[in-house]
């Protein structure tokens, strides 16, 4: 089964694991082994987080001496910022239409509330 660059790119990124082991990558070169540090799984376990970013693009490994190290590949974060950048106008007018709410909101004079004697009185804050 064929998956577009786009959606192998988002499966990669679904997992927190993968997306802890692309934030190591972004601090430089590592070996697999040096990337586990940090998780409390085997070793073959980080293996297959490792293999499964490497087949989404996100990642490319080379061998140096007898290490295999892995390096990150930006590229195919790319797409996700030209996709999610098609949306973006979207949740910017929602933020501009909250934020405009919220300015209504404060400067409402305060409602005067009725007790369940039927006296009104202000909130106290």
């Amino acid at each position: 089964m064929t998956t577009d660059p786009l959606s192998q790119t988002f499966a990669a990124l679904a997992d927190p694991t993968r997306r802890a082991i692309l934030a190591r990558l972004s601090t430089g070169v590592c070996s697999v082994s040096e990337l586990a540090e940090p998780f409390e799984m085997s070793l073959p376990a980080v293996s297959k987080h490792v293999r499964v970013l490497e087949r989404a693009g996100l990642i490319g490994r080379h061998r140096d001496a007898q290490f295999r190290r892995c390096q990150i590949n930006a590229t195919p974060l790319k797409g996700v910022v030209d996709w999610a950048e098609h949306y973006r106008h979207l949740w910017e007018g929602r933020m501009d239409r909250l934020d405009s709410y919220l300015q209504r909101l404060q400067t409402k004079p305060k409602k005067r509330e009725v007790t369940r004697h039927g006296r009104k009185h202000r909130k106290q804050r």
